[in-house]
């Protein structure tokens, strides 16, 4: 936040705060070369005073699913030469089967950066096409997933005046994966993804952020090797599948901040989230 918002915090924010916390959210995971039985003893001195909350939930469970709601929101600087863009569609949570394919769709679109040292030598689609024309020094799809929800989408910063040249761009190359890619272009992916994977649990840090968040979401550790098992067992038509419920002729959101002047409408972009095929 800005330097106004952080001082603006007070003591009772804070407590308020912690005063959510308690045994049904808080998860102690730990890694490495070290005593169970000892972690077991420090966790219990430190957190067994934590009442349940009440009212609580199983783990991966939510009360009210969130509401996804097609928006807009942009804040024009005519002054800035660059825009930064956020478009999302609503995505899957953690326990949905949706969650793994949409994760394969993120590496199938891709990312690519100026200063990359790859250049413009990028192996997806909509990555390759941004390069070549030079229509963002970045962008980066992603698969989000939460307790209820998920979002699914790209953030990206552009020139102020290529922003309509990158949505013409982009939207095909989001809108395709409801309708199939190349078996190279599959089997790429799946590798990456795999790679993606066994790289979020390089080191015992990382391992143990993972552990916690999986038991946090989904209320067990999913092993390595299910979790290969799982991107393994991916076909085109579970990416044709989500994409069509998630990407095909849906509603999106879109943050947008910079010079903007050239960002299409929000009826342009809806339009172009679904192809006229017969």
């Amino acid at each position: 936040g800005s330097a106004e918002s952080v001082a603006s915090v007070s003591a009772d924010d804070v407590a308020s705060l912690l005063g959510g916390v308690n045994g049904t959210n808080v998860v102690v995971v730990g890694t490495g070369n070290g005593s169970h039985e000892k972690l077991v003893a420090e966790a219990e001195k430190a957190y067994g005073s934590l009442s349940g909350a009440s009212g609580s939930k199983a783990v991966g469970s939510v009360a009210d699913k969130s509401a996804f709601i097609g928006s807009d929101v942009r804040i024009r600087y005519d002054s800035h030469n660059t825009a930064t863009i956020a478009l999302g569609f609503e995505g899957a949570s953690w326990t949905d089967p949706k969650a793994m394919p949409l994760a394969l769709m993120s590496t199938l679109l891709g990312s690519f950066s100026k200063s990359d040292g790859l250049g413009k030598n990028v192996a997806a689609a909509m990555c390759q096409e941004v390069a070549d024309h030079e229509l963002a020094s970045s962008i980066s799809a992603f698969s989000l997933s939460y307790s209820d929800t998920g979002l699914f989408g790209m953030v990206a910063t552009a020139p102020d005046n290529k922003l309509d040249d990158l949505l013409w761009y982009v939207m095909p190359n989001f809108v395709r994966l409801a309708h199939g890619v190349s078996d190279e272009e599959f089997t790429r992916a799946k590798v990456t993804l795999k790679t993606q994977i066994l790289a979020s649990f390089d080191g015992d840090v990382a391992a143990g952020e993972q552990m916690a968040q999986q038991i946090g979401t989904v209320g067990r550790v999913v092993s390595l090797t299910e979790m290969m098992a799982k991107v393994d067992a991916l076909t085109m038509d579970d990416v044709k599948a989500a994409a069509g419920d998630v990407i095909n002729d849906q509603d999106h959101a879109l943050a947008a901040i910079g010079g903007i002047h050239e960002l299409p409408d929000y009826n342009w972009i809806r339009r172009h989230s679904y192809m006229l095929r017969y």
